[in-house]
């Protein structure tokens, strides 16, 4: 029998401010329905339950709370990817499901495809009765602010924490499970998809770990920096930490952008380094008590 284990993220920019303890108590959330569907189901079901908690949380860049396009609008990815069997299921450019994580799995269990995206994805959505919102109602007062402010200034200021969730997990048979779900970057042209719903890039699950991405999302995908992991790990036979601080800063950071990744392997705590100023996180293995951080750790650069 495995140990289980859950992480959760909440993004990874510059430094929290402002809301941080709203972030924390979301993370804390999701820590908890993650852990509970971990323990009454398995890891797609905790790393589905632990992501929709945030998608639902209005200070975090997915779901309700998505950053805008440059023409005011939500457009969504997400991806869900099993260890054992290779499974993954993605979806972009959705703006009326609330749960993009959960139309992921649902391509991923219901089609022999991968990757669903724009108006296609989300028929597919209403044919399998998931729950779809207005478009308005995504967008929070606070992105809606400063989508103006973006405007007036003609540039685009760095996220003030809160951005892409995402969550990895190891049952107790050793399961490994990830996923990620995100609103994509402030003031990007409408139809970007970016590092989040892309296999092997923000997100990727084999039996050697699981890998959730954060950050920017461009150099997230040029470095393919989650399968980069899991190839260290099969080339190299260095550790899941050692494996992850080497991508971040030999294939991500020479990009000159910062990231962060959570990760779990068959055994051990999670790995959740990142170059950035700070990543929202929150973390549990077996009977040890739930965690949680924004700042603290950074990976050696």
């Amino acid at each position: 029998m495995a140990e289980p284990a859950l992480a959760v993220h909440g993004g990874a920019g510059p430094a929290p401010r402002g809301a941080d303890d709203e972030r924390r108590a979301a993370l804390e959330r999701a820590l908890a329905a993650g852990w509970a569907a971990l323990e009454s189901g398995g890891a797609l079901d905790a790393v589905q339950a632990a992501v929709e908690v945030l998608e639902d949380a209005p200070d975090f860049n997915a779901g309700r709370g998505s950053v805008l396009t440059i023409d005011g609008r939500v457009e969504m990815d997400a991806a869900m990817m099993s260890g054992p069997d290779g499974r993954a299921g993605a979806v972009a450019c959705v703006s009326r499901v609330r749960h993009p994580v959960a139309l992921a799995r649902r391509v991923m269990e219901a089609t022999p495809h991968v990757f669903l995206a724009g108006p296609a994805a989300e028929r597919f959505a209403e044919e399998h009765d998931l729950e779809l919102m207005k478009p308005s109602w995504f967008v929070t007062p606070r992105q809606r602010e400063r989508h103006q402010r973006r405007l007036a200034a003609a540039t685009a200021a760095p996220e003030e924490g809160g951005g892409t969730v995402g969550a990895v997990a190891r049952d107790g048979s050793g399961v490994l499970a990830a996923a990620t779900s995100t609103g994509g970057t402030p003031g990007q042209l409408p139809g970007r998809i970016g590092d989040s719903p892309v296999i092997g890039a923000g997100t990727y699950a084999d039996e050697n770990c699981a890998i959730s991405a954060t950050g920017d999302g461009e150099a997230i995908i040029r470095a393919v920096a989650a399968h980069e992991v899991t190839a260290l790990i099969r080339h190299t036979g260095i550790d899941l930490a050692e494996a992850c601080e080497r991508v971040l800063r030999e294939r991500v950071e020479p990009l000159v952008h910062g990231a962060g990744m959570i990760a779990l392997g068959p055994t051990g705590a999670p790995a959740m380094p990142f170059t950035t100023e700070a990543m929202h996180r929150a973390w549990r293995v077996g009977n040890e008590a739930p965690r949680a951080a924004a700042g603290t750790y950074r990976t050696s650069i």
